[in-house]
């Protein structure tokens, strides 16, 4: 394929000649080979494909067929009654919700679910990811019931099932019939956004998720290469081409705290399958346990820390210090800023998501949207690096915004070191590239509008408009 006339490097404007699989020839004005396909890009600007380092791909994939139960589709309870009823009117078994919040309702339980939806099996989940709470149909249809239950791990007050359940995946994947959702719609959906490259954060991923998704990529389901973390499971299990092994992911809670020792071994025992670690950290406190197991244990390259959602300086020069890599969220600001001015205590909030002071704290910085629980859209995650405002327009630690071409680096690092440049695009280079409908000065104050053309996944076309 033979791109014309695109600007390169935020300026020169060339021809850009693609073959097998690699960026073949840069000139001006270079002639079109025998039956070779030409596009126009009109000074269109010719970019680095994007990568998504943190977002949970089964997870997005089963969103697009759930009700939406939160800001900024939903935003009170009339709003979520009303979605969860038109939803129950089509189909029948489970109807699944996503992405509800507090601010929405903020007694959301069994009963409340039952006025809107009494006659189906009802699941909400919260932004989260933690927080499950179910209609009185959804716990008949688990076998659950009111009194001691048998140990399931479902909330109940005074012995009467409130229809939550915390912290219990695992458990309910044991109950419900899993039915994978085809990757096709939502793998299409970010071509078209110019994502060539994932990394799968779901720490319960094993073998056989791992499995899945090799299979989805070699029949064609999935175009994007794809990192997966997961458990210890996968220690010593092997990627395949375009499918590689992760970090092995622990998903801190603050309030239920790994063994410290038991901690340190396991992190021990990847790093001896050369397998680095990831954490889930989204308090000071959860930060502040990682980091101390690490540095135990010992750090070695590609130890990441996802989110690192409140990271005050003294812990930032910790992550500097173990050379960490941290996976951010920018989209976070924007979305749920308006929440964390509310809920978030005034001694954290200058710490939320930081960008700037993190990278002149000397700690190395990716960026993701961690889709479903935040859009998955990455040129909207860069304009709110950029603006770090809420929906309702609070700014949330100015001093943290970066440059529309920081941000944009934050989504182009390779998928198993996040955090280092994209190669240059030069002769010789991967095509892994997206082409914008518009030259950069043009889009760069308005990343979050920007128009992808075409998205090359190692040469081959994998989105168009």
């Amino acid at each position: 394929m033979l791109i014309r006339d695109a600007e390169l490097h935020f300026g020169a404007r060339v021809d850009v000649r693609i073959a097998d699989g690699r960026i073949a020839e840069i000139g001006a004005g270079l002639r079109p080979r025998g039956g070779e396909t030409v596009l126009p890009a009109a000074g269109g600007a010719l970019l680095p494909g994007l990568r998504d380092h943190h977002l949970h791909l089964q997870a997005l994939a089963a969103a697009g067929a759930s009700v939406a139960c939160g800001p900024p589709q939903v935003d009170d309870e009339a709003q979520l009654a009303a979605a969860l009823r038109a939803a129950a009117r089509t189909g029948t078994g489970w109807l699944r919700g996503v992405g509800h919040h507090e601010s929405v309702c903020a007694t959301l339980d069994r009963d409340w679910l039952d006025r809107c939806v009494a006659a189906r099996p009802l699941r909400v989940q919260h932004r989260s990811g933690r927080l499950w709470t179910f209609n009185s149909a959804g716990l008949a249809a688990l076998g659950v019931r009111d009194g001691d239950g048998g140990g399931d791990p479902f909330e109940r007050i005074d012995g009467r099932l409130s229809g939550r359940l915390y912290d219990a995946d695992d458990w309910l994947r044991t109950r419900l019939p899993r039915e994978r959702p085809s990757l096709a719609a939502i793998s299409r959906a970010l071509a078209a956004r110019g994502v060539v490259g994932l990394t799968d954060t779901t720490h319960t991923n094993g073998p056989d998720d791992l499995a899945h998704f090799a299979a989805a990529h070699a029949r064609g389901e999935l175009l994007q290469d794809l990192c997966v973390m997961g458990d210890a499971r996968l220690d010593g299990c092997a990627g395949v081409p375009g499918v590689q092994r992760g970090a092995h992911k622990f998903h801190l809670h603050e309030h239920e705290l790994p063994e410290f020792e038991a901690l340190c071994a396991a992190i021990a025992q990847s790093h001896r399958h050369a397998r680095p670690v990831a954490f889930h950290c989204v308090t000071r406190t959860e930060l502040a346990f990682a980091l101390a197991a690490l540095d135990e244990a010992g750090a070695r390259d590609g130890d990441r820390i996802e989110h690192a959602a409140v990271a005050p300086p003294e812990l930032a020069a910790q992550i500097a210090r173990l050379r960490l890599t941290v996976v951010t969220q920018p989209n976070f600001i924007a979305e749920r800023g308006d929440a964390y001015l509310a809920d978030v205590d005034a001694d954290d909030r200058p710490w939320l998501y930081r960008l700037q002071g993190l990278r002149g704290a000397g700690v190395a910085l990716a960026g993701s949207t961690d889709a479903p629980f935040g859009d998955a859209d990455p040129w909207r995650a860069m304009q709110a690096a950029c603006e770090r405002r809420s929906v309702r327009g609070a700014t949330l630690g100015a001093d943290e915004a970066l440059t529309p071409e920081a941000a944009f680096a934050l989504y182009t690092g390779p998928l198993q070191a996040p955090a280092q440049a994209a190669p240059p695009l030069a002769v010789g280079a991967v095509a892994d590239l997206c082409l914008l409908d518009a030259p950069w000065r043009a889009v760069r104050t308005r990343l979050g509008e920007a128009t992808v053309r075409a998205t090359w996944r190692r040469g081959e076309l994998i989105g168009s408009r």
